[in-house]
């Protein structure tokens, strides 16, 4: 894909609530983009980090989701919204270990406390904001360092 003519490339996911029945299906999708796209392997990595991350939280927690993929040449940018219980304590939920996951999902292998300090980790830019009862907003930015 080149980006000489159109310099954007967006499109948007829609993930599954409460559901792991297609649990990292987008991320898989968004990997296979960045590879297509040519994006060097560790950004390509980032990115379906990031992706997983958000998808799994919405699948966990949410009701419903969305996951946008926006890129350019000199940043790639991943948003999750979703509608769900949205996170009391952002401060306390960043904390690497802490969760406030079912029985069930653990269960499954996930809700380890790990999801929103590695999407902060990957990202170059992080920023979170949520209503207790509405849902939450996640963005996150990879910058593209030219060679």
């Amino acid at each position: 894909m080149t980006f000489h003519k159109n310099p954007v490339y967006k499109r948007t996911f829609h993930v599954e609530g409460k559901s792991f029945k297609n649990a990292g299906k987008v991320s898989r999708q968004v990997k296979t983009l960045l590879q297509d796209m040519k994006f060097p392997a560790d950004i390509v990595r980032r990115a379906a980090i990031i992706t997983y991350e958000a998808e799994i939280n919405i699948c966990s927690y949410a009701d419903r989701g969305e996951i946008t993929l926006e890129v350019s040449p000199k940043e790639i940018i991943i948003e999750s919204k979703d509608q769900g219980q949205g996170i009391e304590d952002i401060e306390l939920a960043m904390r690497e270990g802490y969760s406030t996951a079912t029985d069930k999902i653990v269960s499954m292998g996930f809700g380890a406390g790990m999801g929103l300090s590695n999407m902060k980790h990957f990202s170059d830019s992080f920023d979170i904001t949520s209503e207790v009862g509405k849902g939450t907003y996640l963005k996150m930015t990879i910058r593209i360092k030219n060679p």
